[in-house]
């Protein structure tokens, strides 16, 4: 079995060298190339599994170098080098298509890591394979977010996932994780809105023992159960900004310390981040760090609404009803049912239509669901949500707050109904954190 083929593309004779020992001792041969007019050559006469580029070169720079590779080798990945400090040219090549990037001066652990996953990239190839059993639909854009996944898969680039709640943001980030190289790696999903802020210090990065008080042992973070795999942080938006300044850290220096501890400890963790809030929104009102949301924002993927996508409502209900039936039972949906699901506006999306379906398979007395089973309610109780996802105004002579406040009382106490009165469910159903949930009560008069 031939040795993978390496490029390197640097103007310094001893960084060249210093990759080219690296590289050698990991069993892969190398060409290297002193600036772009060279790498180009190279790259159009011997077939290479991986291009490691310094930013800047004598006759251009490396961003020249990823967007040359990416029009014309897709599938081969490039790291690039940056000089320390320079996050913005890092994260400018991530978005143009950069595998990854490693920052001067190089440490070799980083780097190793890096080819090496690089090299596992020759065993997922672009290609939009099995998403169907798990991310189901045959819609134009389900069909553009399955591709989408299948090349974010092959980068190490942050990704923001951004949707309604309820709509599979979490689904998304394990199918990039499961499709990448760090398959076989730890994913850690960390729902950030249910850590207390007293521990999330300590959830994030671990601690000594004796650092505080009840630390009886050491005890690893999230960074450090996730090294070599995928951090999902869900609900970031929920994150202090106290902790915002620490995390940002982490992601940038790819290293942590816990608390009470001395020494950073080097994590290899690729960053996926979602929530259901307009985290553009809070940047601008001064809730969430620009510089954290430049930092994860490096790619972002909207996940479609279910209104964006009805013509897929009659196969997720087929797949639902078929988990949630015992295998004897061939209950299925009635025509009239599945016209008013189809003309149901889902505020919750997927989530809500598998609680519909669930609690219509305890109504349904026959082997077909009816509409009564569904129990839907009443369109009058529903907030109006049109195709395009803009909420109609508000009638004639009633207050904009006032209007709001009614929609939000009926969400909740729909979502309470669908719970029996569970309000941590409740809460769960409304893609908010219990303790959100608590002073939307309290502000309501629902206590």
């Amino acid at each position: 079995m031939s040795s993978p083929l390496a490029l390197i593309v640097d103007d310094e004779p001893d960084i060249r060298e210093l990759l080219e020992l690296t590289l050698g001792r990991m069993n892969i041969d190398t060409r290297s190339a002193a600036n772009l007019a060279q790498a180009r050559e190279l790259l159009a006469s011997e077939n290479f599994e991986l291009c490691l580029t310094d930013m800047r070169l004598p006759d251009g720079n490396g961003l020249e170098l990823v967007e040359f590779i990416q029009q014309r080798q897709p599938d081969l990945p490039v790291a690039v080098i940056t000089a320390h400090g320079s996050m913005e040219t890092a994260i400018q090549a991530l978005k143009i298509g950069a595998f990854d990037f490693v920052s001067k001066p190089v440490d070799l652990n980083v780097l190793r890591n890096l080819v090496n996953g690089a090299l596992r990239l020759g065993g997922f190839p672009a290609r939009d394979r099995r998403s169907r059993d798990t991310l189901l639909g045959d819609s134009a854009i389900m069909q553009t977010i399955r591709h989408t996944i299948a090349k974010l898969a092959r980068s190490q680039a942050p990704v923001y996932i951004s949707g309604e709640s309820g709509t599979g943001k979490e689904l998304v980030a394990r199918l990039i994780h499961a499709k990448g190289p760090r398959n076989e790696q730890p994913f850690v999903p960390v729902n950030c809105g249910a850590i207390p802020s007293e521990l999330m210090e300590s959830e994030f990065f671990g601690h000594r023992k004796g650092s505080f008080t009840g630390a009886t042992a050491d005890k690893e973070g999230l960074f450090q159960a996730a090294d070599g795999g995928t951090l999902f942080l869900d609900e970031v938006a929920e994150l202090p900004l106290s902790m915002q300044v620490k995390l940002l850290r982490a992601i940038q220096e790819k290293a942590v310390r816990p608390v009470g501890g001395q020494k950073e400890q080097a994590v290899d963790v690729r960053i996926l981040s979602a929530t259901h809030k307009n985290l553009s929104r809070l940047v601008e009102e001064g809730a969430f760090r620009q510089d954290l949301f430049y930092r994860i924002n490096v790619i972002e993927l909207k996940v479609p609404s279910l209104r964006q996508r009805r013509e897929d409502i009659p196969r997720l209900a087929a797949h639902i009803l078929s988990r949630l039936a015992p295998g004897d039972q061939a209950i299925r949906l009635g025509a009239e049912a599945l016209d008013a699901l189809q003309r149901y506006a889902f505020p919750g999306n997927v989530r809500e239509l598998e609680n519909i379906l669930e609690r219509a398979l305890t109504l349904c007395d026959g082997e077909e669901i009816q509409p009564a089973d569904l129990a839907l309610p009443d369109s009058s109780e529903l907030p109006p949500v049109a195709d395009d996802d803009l909420a109609a105004a508000p009638p004639e002579g009633v207050p904009l707050e006032e209007y709001l406040e009614n929609i939000e009382r009926k969400a909740i106490l729909n979502a309470l109904e669908q719970t029996g009165n569970n309000k941590t469910a409740a809460a769960k159903l409304l893609g908010i954190t219990f303790r959100a949930m608590r002073y939307r009560l309290k502000k309501l008069g629902l206590e």
